[in-house]
């Protein structure tokens, strides 16, 4: 079918089909132009597209399995990333009283992202790309999670990640004010009581609704963790 050349549709114009082998993908991803998604129709009914030329839409029966879902080599990872950190990913900053520190409080920035533990592979993924943090099951609601709690890490690997690869909804927002705070710290802001001080602050503006608990406790203003 690679020499049909069908004037009458529109869509190719006048260029000849592509092998029908090749027209789509059961994964659902986009393809280039000119190629038509698999639909869910395993029988391979012949639509609008392919009428007139002779040809049924392919049938996923005659997709190679290298298009079904699982590793693919042409993945944007990066992308891929942003995009699930987009949906599940969560950056916290904890503030807890800590006696041996000199303010007396402790502030513990992180970066984790859950799922089902019969989906792990994608934080064995998520693992993989930053090479740091760790995977553990959460008892709160017996997911596994991906987290990394260490500032170096945080400062070498997750924030020049999400600063070219930008998520698109408004937790973008709240990661420059998590990547403001992890900024402090390296600048060794959160050692002293008015730099600590200028931290909650941020932390409170991160996202308001996610302060779990807060309180007044001598001469920090507020005890609280932020998830946002």
């Amino acid at each position: 079918m690679a020499g049909v050349t069908p004037s009458h549709v529109p869509a190719h114009n006048g260029e000849a089909l592509p092998a029908p082998a090749a027209a789509g993908n059961a994964v659902g991803s986009p393809l280039p132009f000119g190629y038509d998604p698999v639909t869910t129709d395993p029988d391979g009914v012949t639509d609008s597209r392919w009428r007139g030329v002779g040809v049924d839409r392919p049938s996923r029966s005659n997709l190679s399995p290298a298009q079904y879902a699982g590793p693919r080599s042409d993945l944007d990872i990066p992308s891929y990333v942003s995009g699930y950190f987009d949906g599940e990913g969560c950056f916290t900053v904890s503030i807890s009283p800590r006696s041996t520190l000199r303010t007396g409080w402790e502030v513990r920035p992180s970066a984790s992202v859950s799922q089902n533990a019969e989906r792990r592979q994608v934080l064995d993924l998520v693992l993989q790309y930053f090479c740091c943090g760790s995977i553990r099951r959460d008892p709160s609601d017996k997911t596994l999670k991906w987290e990394s709690r260490s500032l170096a890490d945080l400062m070498r690997g997750v924030l020049p990640h999400f600063r070219r690869y930008p998520m698109l909804s408004t937790k973008q927002l709240d990661f420059e004010l998590f990547a403001e705070i992890c900024g402090r710290m390296a600048a060794g802001a959160h050692l002293e009581r008015d730099g600590l001080i200028e931290i909650v602050r941020i932390v409170a503006d991160m996202n308001p609704s996610g302060i779990a608990k807060v309180r007044s406790a001598g001469d920090c203003p507020r005890h609280c963790e932020v998830k946002a």
